[in-house]
């Protein structure tokens, strides 16, 4: 199976276990989105499919390669790209700048990401290409480290919490910018609480609680149990 497979991913802070045998598959051109409340365990999945965990268990496989016991940094190299809800751009350099330290070269099989075109998707920041990052806000940070991840022109994209604090309208370009990634044949695996924008952006979803895979379906099967929205994603 081309594109991520995750098969019994468990995860440990210490003696601390956070995931319980969570399955996630992503496949090309495809978005899948990670539902739960505030300390499910969405954030954890992400970074454990970065080796970002100190303990992981389980199959963790990118285009048919396993990622036990590989960097981070290798990890990206293979086209597996990740935007943490932290943001991490540099402050002190300006967009341009930002972007052009995420550059890649040209990936066979992966949708190629040129400043030109990141900036059709991303308008905003083109209009700030001198700003410096740490006089941006937060949307527009959000977007700038989602278009750096580009520049190193993945296959699949980790995107933890893109909406999180962003005013409505940024939240509406930012599912604008997903889906446009998507047409350009981006795969992507977002964690997101807020259920109307993943059910603008995503194919299929997981809902995860405290650790442990609750439900797994096509969107709209989701939007039809009123039962799991109830007991697992309400606040």
């Amino acid at each position: 199976m081309s594109g991520l497979r995750v098969k019994d991913l468990s995860a440990w802070y210490g003696r601390a276990q956070i995931l319980f045998q969570v399955d996630v598959d992503v496949s090309n051109s495809e978005v899948v989105v990670l539902l739960g409340r505030n300390g499910a365990g969405k954030t954890t999945t992400l970074k454990a499919l970065m080796n970002m965990v100190p303990r992981v268990s389980g199959v963790r496989e990118f285009e048919g390669q396993a990622l036990t016991d590989l960097k981070p940094s290798r990890i990206a190299r293979m086209g597996l790209g990740y935007v943490p809800e932290e943001r991490r751009i540099f402050k002190q350099l300006t967009v341009m700048e930002n972007l052009y330290v995420g550059q890649q070269a040209r990936r066979e099989g992966a949708p190629y990401w040129t400043v030109d075109r990141l900036f059709e998707i991303f308008p905003n920041l083109g209009r700030m290409r001198n700003r410096l990052g740490g006089l941006m806000s937060g949307g527009e940070q959000q977007m700038l480290s989602l278009a750096r991840t580009l520049m190193g022109n993945p296959r699949l994209v980790l995107l933890d919490e893109p909406s999180e604090g962003l005013a409505p309208v940024i939240v509406q370009q930012m599912a604008a910018a997903l889906k446009a990634m998507k047409g350009e044949g981006l795969a992507i695996l977002l964690s997101e609480q807020n259920l109307s924008f993943a059910q603008a952006v995503a194919d299929r979803a997981y809902v995860i609680e405290k650790g442990h895979l609750r439900f797994q379906g096509s969107f709209d099967s989701l939007m039809a149990d009123t039962n799991v929205r109830a007991t697992y994603l309400s606040v």
